[in-house]
């Protein structure tokens, strides 16, 4: 896992405070802690519905006080923005590629001496979709991580870490309970959130 502004102890913290600041004044409500046993683990962002999403997500793993690492599409790296978009965590992925995206995630998950939360937005598009992507299951699965259950509500201002997910295996029932549990919640762009619930 590369060096990212989470690393670095003055900035993170200005940026903390900053954002606990911005979440008060624009009246968000902060729900939840990170559970101990979710200290190194894969952590669904959702809903996922607007590019909006992506600097609510950043604040909130301040004010969490995260180490996460987050999933882009690659066109967000390209110059002159790639050496800011890793710096705050990103990764860029080719979906044009076929390559293995998710076991190259259980490797440097696996690898990781210390905390670190990998960011997966399970829709993996802002666009309305009926099914939802399943590599943060296999991701999780595969390290043997649990799954933070994190929410963005925009309906009613509430965004917080929600209970940790242990998979069993058995991925249907698992998607299942996943799903009913963002059912409530809408993005910022609501119609195009669907859990297929």
């Amino acid at each position: 896992m590369h060096f990212t502004v989470f690393d670095t102890p003055v900035i993170n913290t200005l940026l903390r405070w900053g954002s606990v600041t911005f979440f008060k004044l624009a009246g968000w409500k902060v729900e939840g802690s990170l559970s101990p046993q979710a200290g190194k683990c894969v952590l669904i962002a959702a809903p996922h519905t607007s590019n909006w999403d992506l600097p609510y997500t950043l604040m909130a793993a301040f004010v969490f006080r995260l180490h996460p690492y987050w999933m882009g599409k690659a066109q967000i790296f390209r110059p002159p923005f790639g050496p800011v978009m890793r710096w705050l965590g990103g990764i860029a992925v080719r979906r044009e590629q076929s390559n293995n995206l998710v076991q190259a995630s259980i490797d440097a998950l696996t690898a990781a001496s210390g905390p670190v939360q990998l960011i997966v937005p399970p829709e993996g598009t802002r666009s309305k979709v009926r099914h939802w992507k399943t590599g943060f299951y296999y991701i999780a699965r595969g390290a043997g991580l649990p799954i933070q259950l994190t929410y963005l509500d925009f309906g009613s201002k509430r965004l917080g870490l929600g209970p940790v997910f242990e998979t069993t295996g058995n991925i249907d029932r698992d998607m299942a309970a996943i799903k009913a549990f963002y059912a409530p919640f809408r993005g910022k762009n609501s119609a195009q959130f669907d859990t297929g619930a």
